[in-house]
């Protein structure tokens, strides 16, 4: 039985380095794309994971499924188009590691993955379906993204989304917030940033914000991530936040949010979460503490997938031996 299985982009991010010896820049190849960093998380932590997607018959789709295949993730459904290259995000950071995005993507495998080819033997093996909202940016893959999710919704598994808004791979802000917040009713878990929140609900308090998304689509559980303050929560009426953890050296941002997300879904589901009437405010609280663990070793590295760490790891920060 699968904890996780993840639908979406898998891409390359070139990532960005300084070289102030010749005073160029430079570009490290790392795997990415939002939900496959999930999914790599979780099976580094332990759980067993398979994703769905597409990629480009190329180096760098060959090298993405290699390196999901080396971390454990379950690749049977994965795609490779003939058509269409694997999709590349170029990605510069600044001091304090926050990242700036350029896509090559027009179109790129990711988004001509089709409803015909989902998996739903992965499905029906999980006990978490997640996705983002970077799938359904374009045809075919919003109809496989949606057929999926109503899928994974009939079998009553716990629907966990990302909307992950990256506005440069939207025609228009107005089809973001269309497409974003046309799947928000069939949502058990939301895991978004203060910025994410602020443009679906038009609010910047994240009370009122979290409060409208709950009170308006129902959703469960409502994890608003919010960098070095750590994780404002709202589980139905309960509310509250987390710290970050600050003991470390932060070098790149990407994939945190994933990192974060990943650590939470993996610790309910070791912790036997099958619905999420199972969760209490302890096992929340002690959950989204974890989150924040995994999310703060995350940036200590670069890339998505590669900065992804161990159960180990994880629990020493979490001990205070780190």
């Amino acid at each position: 039985m699968y904890y996780v299985t993840a639908l979406g982009e898998l891409l390359i991010d070139f990532t960005s380095i300084e070289n102030p010896e010749q005073g160029n820049t430079y570009f490290e190849q790392n795997p990415g794309g939002a939900p496959a960093n999930l999914a790599a998380c979780i099976s580094k932590l332990g759980g067993k994971t398979a994703f769905i997607g597409k990629v480009g018959k190329d180096m760098f789709g060959s090298f993405l499924s290699e390196v999901l295949i080396k971390h454990g993730v379950d690749t049977a459904g994965l795609k490779f188009s003939e058509e269409h290259n694997t999709t590349l995000a170029f990605v510069k950071c600044d001091k304090r590691g926050e990242r700036t995005f350029t896509f090559y993507r027009n179109p790129g495998a990711d988004t001509c993955l089709t409803p015909a080819e989902i998996d739903f033997k992965l499905i029906d093996s999980s006990r978490i379906f997640h996705f983002g909202s970077l799938s359904m940016t374009d045809e075919p893959a919003r109809s496989a993204t949606l057929k999926a999710l109503e899928y994974a919704k009939s079998k009553n598994l716990i629907i966990s989304y990302d909307p992950n808004l990256r506005m440069a791979l939207w025609k228009s802000s107005d089809q973001a917030l269309r497409e974003i917040t046309s799947v928000l009713s069939m949502v058990d878990i939301l895991k978004v940033s203060e910025e994410e929140l602020e443009f679906i609900t038009g609010m910047g308090d994240n009370e009122k914000g979290s409060n409208l998304l709950f009170d308006k689509y129902g959703i469960s559980l409502i994890l608003v991530t919010r960098g070095d303050k750590g994780c404002y929560y709202r589980f139905g009426d309960i509310t509250g936040s987390k710290p970050a953890f600050r003991n470390i050296k932060v070098i790149d941002t990407t994939g945190a949010g994933d990192a974060f997300l990943g650590g939470f879904l993996y610790y309910i589901v070791s912790k036997g979460v099958l619905k999420m009437e199972d969760i209490d405010k302890e096992l929340l609280e002690n959950s989204i503490v974890f989150a924040n663990a995994v999310a703060a070793l995350c940036t200590t590295k670069r890339g998505g997938i590669p900065a992804m760490p161990n159960i180990n790891e994880v629990k020493n920060l979490i001990n205070g031996d780190i």
